[in-house]
Formats: structure tokens, C-alpha cells, sequence
């Protein structure tokens, strides 16, 4: 399906039914990341999943901004009048997700968040060396994005109100500090550690995801719905 939102198509695809939770995939991927977690949502939830700008079915773009996205999903969910979602965001989508929640307090129920990073200097040094090395090779607009962005603040985090769930893989590209520091700055946050886990071993189609998330789901004192 498609959805034109903050000027541009988008294309997702609807699975399930119940309180309404959304997927949010990483750089240089697409909703197809979700498969397994999806499957695992669907007895109990309404799963949106989107291919967020220059990605998969979704329209083509030049340029990258986290600033851009995150507009694109508010105008989803309000364009598909989705009411008071539960967001997952994997990396970039959970860079969304933290951007998203911070400036619309009010849009979401929940947040989860995986290997996130507030500012490209929370990348491990050599992930970072190795963006750049690619970037300069071939010129990415998503590489460059990667290394221009984001610029989360503290002041940020605080504006997060929503209960917020980050995860983080042991051997992830970000550090395990960094993503307690992340946990600890907004308001109702908390930490999850994959053990011996990398930047997406435990999230790509994946069975670890699931159990790591479906406990903080269904803490969720509010339970979402999706307009008729």
C-alpha cells in the first residue's frame, strides 16, 4: 500500500490486529528487516510497517535528514489516523523514533529504541573510519547522513514523556554507556542489553527480538488503537 505524507509516497503494509505498533528499519534497508518480528507481533497487534524515504517501494531522494523522516512518520500516523502507536526503531529508525518523541510528546504510547546514537561521535571510532572510507569511494547520500548526523541533545531525551525501552547489542556499534546515558535522560527509560550481540545480530529477522520487547509492550498502561 501507499500513503503520499509530507510530500512524498510512502509505501507500508498492514499486518495483524490490536493495539497498533510501528517498525521503523535502519539505514539501507527496508520493511522486510521486520519479517520475523512481525510475525511474532501480529497474534497481538496491529503492525505497521514502512519503508521510510529512498527506501524500498518508498519514493526516491537526493539527500537524508533525520529531521526529514521524522516528519514523514508523524504525517503517517496521522495520515492513517493510528492512535497513540507503540514506535520500534531500529538505528536510524530509532534515531527517528527519539526525534519523533521528543518534538510530538503527546503522538506515541511507547517507545523502543535499538542502537541508537545522539551525535555521529557515539559511532565507534573504527565503524566511523569505515563509513567515511565508503562515503568518499562511492558518495552515499546515506553514508553522508551517517556521518553529518544526528545532533540529539540531552535537553531532547528530557522531552521524551513517553515510557521508552533501549536496547543495545554487547558488540554494538555504540557503546553500552552510551545507550544507558541515552535510557537515563528520558523520563520513564530503561535498558536492555543483548549479550553478545552486535549492531543487528539480534534484530534482523531475528527471534531474539521479540522476547527482548513483548514484557515492556505489555507493561504499557495505555493500550493504543488505530482509528476506525
Amino acid at each position: 500500500m501507499m500513503i503520499h505524507a509530507n510530500g512524498i509516497d510512502i509505501h507500508y503494509e498492514v499486518r495483524g490486529s490490536g493495539p497498533a505498533v510501528i517498525l521503523l528499519h535502519g539505514n539501507g534497508e527496508d520493511m522486510r528487516i521486520f519479517d520475523r518480528l512481525a510475525e511474532d507481533l501480529c497474534p497481538e497487534y496491529t503492525v505497521f510497517l514502512m519503508d521510510t524515504r529512498g527506501h524500498g517501494g518508498s519514493q526516491r531522494a537526493d539527500s537524508f535528514h533525520y529531521s526529514d523522516i521524522t516528519e514523514d512518520v508523524a504525517a503517517f500516523i496521522k495520515g492513517l489516523c493510528i492512535r497513540k502507536p507503540v514506535l520500534y526503531g531500529f538505528s536510524d529508525g530509532g534515531i527517528v523514533g527519539l526525534m519523533l518523541a521528543a518534538k510530538y510528546p503527546d503522538m506515541l504510547s511507547g517507545l523502543i529504541v535499538s542502537g541508537v546514537n545522539m551525535t555521529p561521535k557515539n559511532l565507534r571510532l573504527g565503524f566511523r573510519m569505515y563509513i567515511r572510507l565508503l562515503h568518499m569511494i562511492n558518495g552515499d547520500p546515506l553514508l553522508k547522513l551517517m556521518l553529518d548526523e544526528p545532533s540529539i541533545k540531552e535537553s531532547d531525551l528530557r522531552c521524551i514523556v513517553v515510557p521508552t525501552l533501549v536496547t543495545v547489542g554487547s558488540k554494538d556499534i555504540v557503546s553500552v554507556s552510551h545507550a544507558e546515558y541515552v535510557a537515563d535522560n528520558v523520563r520513564n527509560g530503561r535498558l536492555s542489553i543483548a549479550e553478545y550481540e552486535d549492531h543487528s545480530s539480534y534484530v534482523v529477522n531475528s527471534e531474539k527480538l521479540y522476547p527482548m520487547i513483548s514484557g515492556f509492550l505489555r507493561e504499557l498502561s495505555c493500550r493504543p488503537s488505530v482509528c476506525p
